[in-house]
């Protein structure tokens, strides 16, 4: 396996590119190198459904995440495959991914790591936790409470981990795929607004159509094992070279000043809603350019389009925004209003 952490990564949460990138045109190595990468990273959607059937929503959700350096939190009730999506992403990307089940006796040094005392040395040394990893999966996260939620905080933002006054750099790439059940809310801490802003995407994975759930049925009567990727025939399609790659090519995507009024349009828009007690911040509209700009640079394009907007629109602001108590009472959801959103601003021509 490679070692993600000696790719150079674009600086910043959610960064795509350097100034200097999105200003100046790609040298012929650079472009190569972003084709390159664009094929490999279609081709890893394909290898991912080796292992999982249909759900490519998601799969292009978490490409998008992993381009636009951010985070995704999947939601769904269990079994819909959601732990082995991540494992057949990471087998696909060739990069190291670990799973965290949250329960509410879980401490942050369950997450982290912490100093332990080293009898050889007679002294404390760190010894990491599972967040040291490429994907990390934080299974049913509102599981666990607040104290140990925070815990992912300045992982999530700023790709490092402070124990004991020292901080500790964690490899790249690295994306937090965080699940919930949208059902069962007993016994749960729900995630505060300010850490549901720190995720990129919110993407839904739902129970599969008759025709998928037949075909997941017959491949475990074909002795389909989930726990054996490497059986199932899934193998690296791409690298963190690759993800390299389309990161710098995403921060060249060209956005005009039209396009980026309507994405600040679309988010005042949301703070105006009768419906919304709390809309869409800036950091909500600056993710939205940043989600369009993946998805126009995966679609084939270096500039983004209205469409590019409305096509990661549901999935980058359905999280950050909060509903009136008295219009939840009524049956208003928060995909309706974005819906109403989207209808009621003019796009761009």
């Amino acid at each position: 396996m490679t070692d993600p952490s000696a790719t150079a990564y674009p600086e910043g949460p959610g960064a795509t590119g350097t100034a200097q990138e999105a200003a100046a045109p790609a040298t012929p190595a650079q472009a190569d190198a972003a084709e390159r990468a664009r094929a490999a990273l279609h081709a890893l959607r394909d290898e991912v459904g080796k292992a999982v059937v249909g759900q490519e929503q998601a799969v292009s959700g978490l490409v998008v995440a992993l381009l636009a350096r951010g985070h995704v939190l999947l939601e769904g009730v269990p079994g819909t495959a959601k732990t082995l999506l991540v494992r057949a992403l990471a087998a696909a990307l060739d990069v190291r991914t670990t799973r965290v089940q949250f329960t509410p006796d879980l401490m942050p040094g369950d997450v982290t790591g912490s100093m332990v005392y080293d009898a050889g040395r007679g002294d404390f040394s760190f010894r990491p936790g599972p967040v040291f990893t490429n994907l990390l999966l934080a299974d049913e996260i509102n599981r666990t409470p607040p104290k140990t939620q925070s815990a992912l905080l300045e992982a999530m933002e700023e790709r490092q981990v402070t124990v004991d006054g020292t901080t500790h750099r964690l490899p790249a790439p690295f994306l937090v795929a965080a699940t919930q059940n949208p059902v069962e809310y007993e016994g749960t801490y729900p995630l505060p607004e300010a850490q549901l802003d720190r995720f990129l995407l919110k993407v839904t994975v739902p129970l599969p159509p008759r025709e998928d759930e037949m075909e997941v049925l017959q491949r475990h009567a074909s002795g389909f094992d989930p726990r054996d990727l490497q059986a199932a025939g899934v193998r690296a399609v791409a690298t963190p070279a690759d993800l390299a790659a389309g990161s710098a090519a995403v921060g060249r995507v060209q956005v005009a000043p039209e396009v980026i009024g309507y994405v600040v349009d679309l988010a005042r828009a949301t703070r105006t809603s009768p419906s919304l007690q709390l809309g869409v911040s800036p950091r909500g509209a600056t993710a939205l350019m940043g989600t369009a700009r993946a998805w126009a640079w995966l679609s084939g394009r270096d500039f983004v389009t209205p469409d590019d907007v409305k096509a990661l629109a549901r999935a980058t602001l359905s999280h950050r925004v909060a509903l009136r108590p008295e219009a939840e009472l009524e049956g208003v959801t928060t995909g309706s209003v974005l819906e109403s959103v989207l209808g009621s601003v003019p796009v761009p021509r």
